[in-house]
């Protein structure tokens, strides 16, 4: 890391990143000026230690300030989950399912999506985010909450010999050409190794990630910093690729008669979306306990708000690509999965996912004041987070009765508990592990090399 040396030893940190030298200056023909110095990088971090807005007060949640909230979150995921349970006795397991996917589909869009934003971050050596990344760090970690949630679908629906959700195991489709065309990749043992491949890469990239950022917190240690930029450099390949085939397993492949190439950025389009949202949910609601004053400002919400922007218009771009494309080619095994979407009922929620989803976030988060406020973008984080919902369940439910095409829902209203219950149950409990992790450590990176730079982040556009 570069430095602006003068005679009184004050620095100026750049965001080049040198890691560790001896205290000689670099030639000044590398046009870079001198490196930072071990001495002179203690000097920093003395620096930040005597900031007065980097007290504890001021960065850091004891788990008694949020106990309450947390025994909220996790009664209400266990009741949720219980009645979930009880769906699958009373109404259809088939639903039941369904709707649990819809709320472990919508945590793991949340930790992937911060998972993703955390090691762009560091690929680009990111300044304007620090105070935020702590945050995304904390939602990623926890992502082994929708792993296992993965892990039980996957146990569910593979010893059924009839299959649940995931058609391709159905003994009726047995025989089907299309199907005998895709064995290869649809079959339960090679849909077991990548269930756990997904798993593995998502949960060391995290884990990793998460305690570099950490541990630099206790020690200091500059490198981290370094190394976890080396880590994002292969992270976010292994990132794209597991994310997007997770997406074709247990998304895309429900109906194994669908196929669509964007299928893949079209779930990560609503994870980085999703992400964008709970942080700036996240940050609101430490704001509004009398944290983070003078951390997170309007200038870091601003450039957060531009990135949640970003992102709601890149999902609406997909999303309309895959549709117009598959309007346009109309072909039966495509068009048929959107076609029985736009019948009984399920219109509607095309409908809401194209006005709350698009229109309403394009016409007002367009606006630098709604962006610049802390309480009207965690407003926009909630509706963002519940469109992604929406969007989940858009996904999921119409299969379960996908053998009764061109009829309505036989549950109905009757049944809209049991989707709700699901969501709750998934979505109480990863608010219940996420609240826990947040008091394990700063709600900062308290000794990050560009935490000064941070603090004084200035938007000029």
């Amino acid at each position: 890391m570069s430095q602006a040396a003068s005679s009184d030893d004050k620095i100026t940190l750049i965001s080049d990143w040198n890691g560790t030298v001896t205290e000689q200056p670099a030639p000044a023909s590398h046009g870079e000026g001198p490196v930072v110095t071990d001495k002179s990088y203690q000097q920093y971090l003395d620096r930040l230690a005597e900031n007065p807005l980097l007290t504890d007060d001021n960065i850091r949640l004891s788990k008694d300030q949020v106990g309450g909230v947390r025994r909220f979150l996790g009664g209400a995921g266990t009741i949720g989950l219980a009645a979930t349970l009880l769906g699958a006795a009373i109404l259809n397991p088939f639903h039941a399912l369904a709707a649990f996917e819809v709320g472990v589909f919508t945590a793991l869009a949340c930790s992937l999506g911060s998972l993703f934003v955390v090691m762009l971050f560091h690929i680009l050596n990111v300044n304007w985010g620090i105070t935020l990344r702590r945050q995304l760090e904390n939602v990623a970690s926890i992502i082994w909450v929708p792993i296992f949630g993965l892990l039980l679908i996957t146990l569910i629906e593979l010893p059924l010999s009839d299959g649940l959700l995931l058609q391709w195991l159905r003994p009726e489709h047995e025989g089907n050409y299309l199907l005998g065309k895709k064995a290869g990749f649809l079959n339960p043992g090679f849909f077991v190794i990548r269930v756990l491949i997904y798993g593995t890469v998502w949960f060391l990239l995290a884990r990793t990630l998460a305690s570099n950022s950490t541990d630099q917190d206790v020690t200091g240690d500059r490198m981290n910093s370094r190394r976890s930029r080396q880590i994002a450099g292969f992270g976010l390949l292994l990132f794209a690729l597991t994310t997007a085939f997770a997406a074709f397993d247990f998304l895309m492949s429900m109906d194994f008669r669908f196929f669509s190439t964007m299928w893949g950025v079209y779930y990560f389009a609503g994870a980085a979306m999703s992400a964008c949202a709970l942080a700036a949910v996240i940050t609101a609601a430490m704001r509004v306990t009398g944290r983070l004053n003078g951390v997170v400002t309007k200038e870091h919400y601003h450039d957060l708000g531009k990135l949640l922007f970003a992102f709601t218009v890149f999902w609406s771009y997909i999303a309309f690509s895959q549709y117009f494309l598959i309007w346009y080619g109309n072909i039966p095994e495509e068009t048929a999965w959107f076609l029985f979407r736009k019948t009984g009922g399920w219109d509607i929620l095309f409908i809401l996912l194209i006005v709350g989803h698009f229109t309403v976030p394009l016409l007002v988060l367009i606006s630098r004041n709604v962006k610049k406020a802390t309480l009207g973008l965690a407003a926009f984080g909630v509706l963002m987070l519940v469109m992604q919902v929406f969007d989940m369940v858009f996904v999921i439910r119409p299969m379960v009765y996908i053998d009764q095409p061109w009829s309505p829902d036989p549950v109905g209203p009757a049944g809209w508990w049991l989707d709700i219950a699901g969501v709750i149950g998934v979505l109480g409990v990863f608010g219940y592990f996420l609240l826990g992790k947040i008091t394990q450590s700063a709600l900062i990176p308290i000794k990050d090399p560009r935490l000064e730079e941070c603090l004084k982040h200035k938007n000029y556009v």
